[in-house]
């Protein structure tokens, strides 16, 4: 009679794998060829008795590793396997895979078991996930107001937030049109020409004095 398939087993009857391990404990410790053990197929179905009985009374090395140089703590998908491994069976929870992630910094970059992961985080005293918003506000939150300075906030009518839109000084259009018409528009001079023009109208320079300014620099 052949041999159930004992992976088979730890994944839906671990009962019956418990079976086939006392009369034959040396599969116990044994990996398929991509290094896949009956630890992480147990950790991954969440079977807590048969971790228990694999690495105390079958003697399996709690942190066999696979190809992938990651224990069965990397599979854990609830707390309470993960607790078992670490606090009953002293899974190592600092071990890094073959990319250098500890388990729960794999199960963050994977997005999966977020409650495995907050566990983790604790036992390794690493510290808790970023979030956009949290204790301590949102992220890039912007400086305090200065002493000196006062901010009223209120709303305003559209009208008054449109106000203004459409009132472009005609010279300061003329100006900048003259100067996109240009052949050399995009050399130095008329760029440099053009930025005097347009901080000129910025901090409230009359366009007439900016024209008279550009044309003294350039001259």
């Amino acid at each position: 009679m052949a041999q159930p398939n004992p992976y088979l087993l730890a994944c839906d009857n671990p009962s019956a794998l418990l079976e086939l391990l006392r009369s034959n404990p040396a599969i116990a410790s044994s990996q398929d060829e991509h290094g896949y053990s009956l630890l992480h197929a147990a950790s991954s179905y969440g079977h807590v008795d048969l971790l228990r009985a694999l690495v105390k009374e079958f003697n399996v090395n709690v942190n066999l590793l696979d190809e992938d140089g990651e224990t069965c703590l990397f599979v854990a998908e609830t707390t309470k396997v993960a607790r078992c491994l670490v606090e009953e069976l002293g899974a190592d929870y600092n071990k890094t895979n073959d990319d250098g992630y500890k388990a729960h910094e794999k199960m963050e970059a994977d997005d999966e078991f977020p409650q495995v992961v907050a566990y983790l985080r604790g036992v390794a005293g690493a510290p808790a996930a970023s979030s956009a918003e949290g204790s301590e506000g949102p992220l890039n939150a912007p400086p305090p107001v200065p002493s000196n300075m006062q901010v009223n906030i209120g709303t305003m009518s559209e009208q008054e937030a449109t106000a203004g839109e459409m009132e472009v000084d005609p010279e300061f259009k003329r100006r900048i049109d003259e100067l996109a018409a240009r052949e050399d528009f995009n050399s130095a001079a008329t760029q440099e020409e053009l930025r005097a023009l347009v901080m000129d109208a910025l901090s409230g320079s009359s366009v007439e004095t900016a024209d008279r300014e550009t044309r003294r620099r350039t001259e």
